[in-house]
């Protein structure tokens, strides 16, 4: 079976092909040119939405399945920020990098060292004769200092729930058991079963 994602984000393609082998898994831009998707909705899940939608909308093929994923992590002393802003926390055209220093920065200035966070990743499937989406959660630790290397985003500056490293330091099969994508993930592999 052939999942089209509705991204073009290297480090979310890669992790998806990793924690889905038993599918063929490609991005929307290796069968169209990319374009500009306005991400309007106020939750993870109708962001997930629009961009399913809207790619499979221009594919114009009814026999495949698009996948969406929409996630972010909501750190408990910024209110939830930046929930579905956290791609664009550094501002508009950011880059992985700068999004963790704004999100270090902010923690800071909030006068703490570390606060509870969360990871939320909501999954859409759009197919000729569904829209669904699934969640997934990982709960733990937002730090004010990265941590490690490894993996994308603000995995370096997050420290899972019962750990004392942050994903930037755990080794990949840990973080795969962990990860709310790969939760939301094995969701949308039982959805997919049903089709």
């Amino acid at each position: 079976m052939k999942l089209v994602l509705a991204t073009s984000n290297k480090g979310k393609v890669r992790e998806i092909k990793e924690l889905c082998p038993e599918y063929e898994v490609i991005p929307y831009s290796e069968l169209i040119e990319e374009f500009e998707i306005i991400e309007d909705a106020d939750t993870f899940k109708e962001n997930a939405l629009i961009k399913a939608r809207a790619v499979y909308a221009a594919l114009d093929d009814a026999e495949l399945i698009v996948v969406a994923d929409d996630s972010g992590i909501s750190v408990d002393v910024l209110g939830g920020a930046p929930g579905i802003y956290s791609a664009r926390y550094g501002g508009e055209n950011a880059t992985d990098k700068e999004n963790l220093q704004t999100l270090m920065t902010n923690i800071k200035k909030a006068g703490v060292k570390s606060s509870p966070a969360f990871y939320t990743a909501a999954i859409a499937i759009v197919t000729k004769d569904i829209e669904r989406t699934v969640h997934g959660w990982m709960y733990g630790t937002a730090l004010t200092e990265a941590q490690g290397d490894g993996g994308f985003g603000y995995d370096p500056m997050f420290i899972p729930l019962g750990y004392d490293k942050t994903l930037g330091e755990l080794d990949n099969e840990i973080k795969r058991k962990l990860s709310h994508r790969s939760k939301a993930l094995s969701l949308m592999k039982k959805v997919l079963k049903t089709l």
